[in-house]
């Protein structure tokens, strides 16, 4: 996970996940969730229509890559699905763009599922992103 805006209330921030796929997975990466599990502000929104995701890094991407997202806000959930699923081997990025950072700095940690493509997908937890949020340097 990275954002390159991360003080408290800066807008114009993105939340890049990116995962690296396994050549030898055996088959393409249907969907993912990403859940906020920590941080002390649980209230911020998220403009989900903006939600993408392309081939690459951030700051050196590549083709994008069609993504549909839902987010549940009570649950703090991002449940997002790749219509033509991601091949194994490739890297991708998925962008999550709040309206603003959340108000309180803390440290933020979003759990992130990866689900096959094809039918009764079983999920595989991959990990927890780390979003640091710090206040502005008044000096």
């Amino acid at each position: 996970l990275v954002s390159y805006y991360t003080t408290t209330w800066q807008t114009r921030a993105e939340y890049y996940f990116t995962l690296s796929l396994d050549p030898e997975a055996g088959v393409p990466l249907g969907g993912l969730t990403i859940q906020q599990t920590r941080g002390v502000d649980n209230r911020f929104p998220f403009f989900v229509e903006r939600t993408s995701a392309f081939l690459g890094r951030p700051r050196q991407g590549g083709a994008k890559v069609p993504v549909e997202a839902r987010f549940d806000e009570a649950a703090r959930l991002f449940t997002l699905t790749f219509p033509e699923p991601v091949p194994p081997g490739a890297t991708v990025t998925v962008v999550l763009k709040p309206w603003n950072n959340p108000a309180n700095s803390d440290t933020y940690m979003f759990q992130v599922t990866a689900y096959p493509a094809g039918p009764n997908p079983s999920p595989a937890p991959v990990g927890f992103g780390t979003l640091r949020i710090y206040d502005p340097d008044r000096r």
